[in-house]
């Protein structure tokens, strides 16, 4: 499956408190490359095996690297020279000393160190030596740049502190910042960075001396691939991928070695192939659907691939941040993905021409991960459209295909289709729901809260709901917006019940909600839970979106900056923000931040954390947002039941707000509180204090004759 560099989606600088460079840049680029420049400090014989994978790839499509470093010399070979010995006798042996065809290594060794032979055999790697002739003798190449093109004329260019070594790669701290052809404020960058390679390949830089590889080097490089040709069967199998790496160049996802899957999501995968590979995965958050989902597509793949077929893979998830964490796990099972958002220009060249090329090669697979944005547009629905291979649909959070916009984008040609969701049920969208299971097939396995507990998925925890009352105005407001709910609710037009937000129920009860989660009784009762928490780390608080509703129209001040100015001012926590305001890099240091349970205490959101974010270290969430679909809640609470080293108990503070009880109200308020309080209750249930949880929502039950929820 040959790909584009400009449809990895690379970023504009990688470092090692936030990335790993190997399999984030490095792996994905070579994969997709045919050529590799580059210039280092240091060279190891050991240095590439930690982009072998990528490497495999590389030597699939022809590529060809071509490699200047400095050698590593010892003391001992600068007394050396010192002493009087020829420079580039000194040089030669210290390279020598890192090629030694029979020393001891283990097989994931050996078999990298034989593709470098093969490499060198096939005149797919040629190495240079770099030599700096300073004012007192000989010094050290310190330059490090690189350039990896393809076959398409982009390059991605970088510099940076790593050098080609098995420690930075690994070990080190490090950082490099990449520049992109294709981009016209990077292009001039990408070609000053090949202008000083190829001067110094030419050796016409002043000051370096560029020496030939030696051939005993070359030769000892052959013999270590004889060597690792010579392995027994069973210790050919390169665990440089932690998966196989034999069908992994077709494409195709293999489990890594080291995910060893639940028996739950063993009975799930097996019952989605009973089921003629359909079906949907009802698991709680935090409970490995993406790892069940792959394992899936693992199982999937290899029938396929038994019958000579190909496979083309879409994972539709709601948010970037989903296409990011998919396109992590992806790569995990050995799979490099093509991600479809944002322009088309940048992803569709790259998904015709893979399609393209699974069509003419007959074998293999191509996955695609999509938002739903770009998955609903004409553009990607023209290409799902011309795609006439065996297709699997993967659909994350598939609750959100239920509207009708995307329900109807859905392709019928799917052979294979797949729903992950904790709660596929539609908020007062009966079609909804029912258009799902029409086109995924009916629910295959059921893994709720208390099941996910009792086997260790997730965190026990304590639940505290903590009821607060509604303002005289906002008891008004509140009022005015369930009477117009309740006449909706009644209506027979279906179109006027749909879950979507811009339905006319759903523009009500987005209202409602807005007035629930503003109640201004909410913050004095948030202060009293963080004073008992003072100077604890690792605590999350859900505000509610947008500016509180004044009653003369329009919104007021915004609940999370009220809320920040109380947790960072007022109560001195160490806060910030986790909103749409915060770019990309900001919230991967935020999170790395929350995670070392020091440098911030805590975050403040509204939305952003509630879908395709981890966040396992979180102990505390308090919930001041009220929604009327307690789907929120249920992926909330996951957020904070996930399970991490040193956490044993979570807790979750939920900030209910008692409606006005206006007795003309009664049924049309029982209706729509119903669902709030029954996952209030189901929650408090399987909480550690549930005694003392379901004493506190007793009155409300009791009022709204709800004990039998």
């Amino acid at each position: 499956m040959t790909q584009m560099l400009r449809s990895l989606g690379i970023e504009d600088s990688y470092r090692s408190d936030r990335n790993n460079v190997v399999s984030e840049f490095y792996v994905p680029c070579l994969s997709v490359a045919n050529r590799y420049d580059r210039a280092v400090g240091y060279f190891t014989s050991k240095s590439l095996l930690a982009v072998a994978r990528g490497l495999k790839s590389f030597e699939r499509n022809g590529g060809r690297i071509r490699l200047i470093a400095s050698p590593y010399l010892t003391e001992s070979d600068i007394e050396d020279i010192r002493d009087g010995y020829l420079y580039r006798e000194v040089i030669e042996k210290a390279v020598l000393r890192e090629i030694d065809p029979e020393a001891e290594c283990s097989p994931r060794e050996l078999i990298g160190l034989g593709l470098l032979g093969r490499l060198i055999a096939q005149d797919m790697l040629d190495v240079k030596i770099a030599i700096v002739h300073g004012r007192e003798g000989l010094a050290l190449y310190h330059e490090k740049i690189g350039l990896i093109s393809d076959k398409y004329g982009d390059a991605v260019a970088f510099t940076g502190s790593m050098n080609e070594t098995a420690s930075a790669f690994l070990e080190n701290f490090e950082s490099i910042h990449v520049f992109k052809s294709w981009q016209d404020h990077d292009k001039n960058r990408v070609d000053s960075i090949r202008a000083d390679f190829d001067e110094l390949w030419a050796g016409r830089t002043p000051r370096l001396e560029i020496l030939d590889f030696p051939e005993v080097a070359k030769e000892r490089f052959v013999a270590l691939r004889k060597r690792a040709a010579e392995l027994p069967t069973t210790a050919k199998d390169p665990k440089l991928l932690s998966v196989s790496t034999d069908l992994t160049d077709l494409g195709w996802a293999r489990t890594p070695r080291d995910i060893q899957l639940r028996d739950y999501q063993k009975t799930a995968v097996a019952k989605w192939l009973a089921a003629s590979g359909r079906g949907m995965f009802q698991m709680a958050t935090g409970t490995g659907k993406t790892i069940t989902a792959l394992a899936a597509l693992d199982q999937v793949g290899r029938q396929l691939h038994a019958r000579n077929l190909p496979l083309v893979t879409v994972v539709v998830v709601p948010l970037l941040d989903l296409v990011e964490q998919w396109t992590g796990e992806l790569r995990d099972f050995g799979v490099v993905p093509i991600k479809c958002r944002d322009a088309s220009r940048s992803w569709e060249p790259a998904a015709r021409n893979a399609i393209a090329g699974l069509r003419a090669r007959g074998q293999g697979s191509v996955t695609l991960v999509v938002t739903n944005a770009t998955f609903r547009a004409p553009t990607f629905q023209r290409l799902l459209d011309a795609v006439d291979l065996p297709m699997l649909i993967i659909a994350d959070e598939a609750h959100h295909l239920g509207a009708e916009h995307l329900c109807t984008s859905l392709p019928e040609r799917a052979a294979f289709r797949l729903a992950l969701s904790a709660t596929p049920e539609r908020w007062f969208d009966p079609e909804g729901t029912d258009a799902l299971k029409d086109y995924f097939g009916k629910v295959l396995i059921e893994l709720g809260l208390k099941e996910a507990i009792d086997l260790g998925t997730l965190t026990r925890y304590r639940y505290y709901p903590i009821l607060v009352p509604l303002s005289d105005d906002e008891a008004e407001q509140y009022t005015e917006l369930t009477v117009k709910i309740g006449a909706l609710i009644r209506s027979t037009e279906p179109e006027s019940t749909g879950d979507d937000d811009k339905s006319p129920l759903g523009m009500l009860l987005g209202k409602r909600a807005k007035v629930l989660g503003h109640a201004r009784a909410k913050i004095p009762a948030l202060r009293e839970e963080l004073e008992r928490r003072k100077g604890s780390a690792f605590q999350l608080v859900y505000c509610a979106e947008g500016g509180v509703p004044l009653p003369e129209g329009g919104t007021g001040r915004r609940q999370v900056d009220e809320v920040l100015e109380l947790v960072g001012k007022e109560l001195e926590f160490r806060a910030h923000t986790f909103t749409s305001r915060e770019d990309k890099r900001q919230r991967k240091d935020l999170l790395q931040a929350f995670a070392t349970g020091r440098d911030l205490q805590v975050l403040v959101s509204m939305r952003c954390l509630d879908e395709g974010v981890d966040l396992p270290d979180a102990r505390v969430a308090y919930m001041l947002a009220s929604s009327t679909n307690p789907r929120q809640f249920i992926q909330r609470r996951g957020r904070i039941l996930r399970r991490a080293p040193g956490k044993s108990l979570a807790e979750v503070i939920d900030f209910v707000v008692v409606p006005p009880q206006d007795p003309t109200l009664f049924e049309i308020e029982r209706r729509l509180f119903r669902r709030e309080l029954a996952r209030c209750v189901e929650f408090a249930g399987h909480a550690e204090n549930y005694g003392e949880a379901l004493a506190k929502l007793r009155d409300l039950r009791d009022y709204y004759q709800l004990l039998d929820v």
